[in-house]
């Protein structure tokens, strides 16, 4: 079977293309490299440079290549940058989606697994992991995006125009097993990648953003979940579509979550540093803690993690980084 990643150049995307070709699928790569590296496109993957708002364009790549469902992640997702240039984000991810169901549509495609985000809950639950029905309440446009994004995709759903996976991802770091792939955007803004980045000497210090958070020790929380483990839950959620499952949504993480203390404390033990942290204001967007409940991933997908290890994560991460310096 033939699977089109958009967004299939970026960090996320490479890694869920190389998992798909190791299990057997035909791969078709569709990204117009804006954040994305075309050396991060596995050889034996067909590569397409586009955009997902072409419609024509797009419908005609579905037709053309046999393509028998759609991994879709090509999305702006800097938090901070949405707040600022709302607009291009609500244009470029949900408008994308709309324009991608549309071509589906013509190319009579009906199986989609679509990336979505933990920032869609913002931050109304503090006390414990998040369920996938638990209140929406986004805190910054890309939240918001993703949103409309997922009721786009459950309205096209409910007419059998598709049938569709949501998996709405907590905080993605890491790199390969193999370690030949991993994060290649220079100005990524994750905390593990900003860290790795500070520990090797890329950066100068690291910037701490909020000291005052409702958590055990004033910064925020996350549940940090390793890329290898979130492309095998594509490849899960890809079976369970093309076996005949029916459209559902799914919480990406461990279950536990790590301070933004602990996470740099971690980092300076896997690269034995002690790198400068500059403590300032909360940025805007940010919620105090999100956990991700995944005991419906685990019963529905039978999805089993095998990297739920913060220090693996970072260590992996901090390897990575390094080899690009070397």
């Amino acid at each position: 079977m033939k699977i089109l990643v958009t967004g299939g150049a970026g960090y996320i995307g490479s890694h869920t293309a190389n998992r798909l070709l190791e299990s057997g699928f035909e791969v078709v790569i569709f990204d117009k490299l804006t954040t994305g590296f075309r050396n991060a496109v596995p050889s034996n993957a067909k590569f397409i440079e586009g955009d997902i708002r072409n419609e024509a364009f797009l419908a005609d790549v579905l037709i053309s290549e046999k393509i028998d469902a759609v991994i879709h992640f090509a999305a702006k997702l800097n938090v901070k940058e949405s707040t600022l240039k709302p607009l291009d984000y609500y244009d470029n991810n949900t408008g994308g989606v709309l324009t991608l169901l549309k071509a589906m549509e013509t190319a009579k495609v009906q199986r989609i697994v679509f990336s979505s985000t933990a920032a869609i809950f913002g931050d109304k639950v503090q006390d414990r992991a998040i369920f996938e029905d638990d209140p929406k309440a986004p805190l910054n446009p890309y939240g918001y995006t993703k949103l409309m994004s997922e009721q786009i995709l459950q309205d096209a759903s409910n007419v059998g125009s598709i049938k569709y996976c949501a998996l709405r991802y907590f905080n993605v770091a890491g790199a390969s097993d193999s370690g030949n792939n991993g994060q290649r955007t220079a100005d990524a803004f994750h905390l593990i990648h900003l860290g790795v980045q500070a520990a090797i000497g890329k950066r100068k210090n690291l910037q701490l953003f909020g000291t005052d958070y409702p958590t055990k020790d004033g910064t925020c929380v996350r549940d940090y979940i390793h890329v290898e483990d979130l492309a095998d839950i594509h490849l899960l959620a890809l079976q369970y579509l093309l076996a005949g499952g029916d459209s559902n949504y799914f919480n990406c993480g461990y279950g536990f979550g790590y301070s933004v203390r602990e996470v740099i404390e971690m980092i300076k033990k896997v690269s034995n540093t002690d790198f400068p942290v500059i403590e300032g204001e909360r940025r805007p967007g940010d919620a105090a803690s999100l956990v991700a409940d995944s005991s419906k991933l685990k019963s529905v997908l039978n999805w089993k993690p095998k990297r739920a290890d913060l220090e693996l994560i970072c260590r992996s991460a901090y390897q990575w980084e390094k080899s690009l310096k070397e």
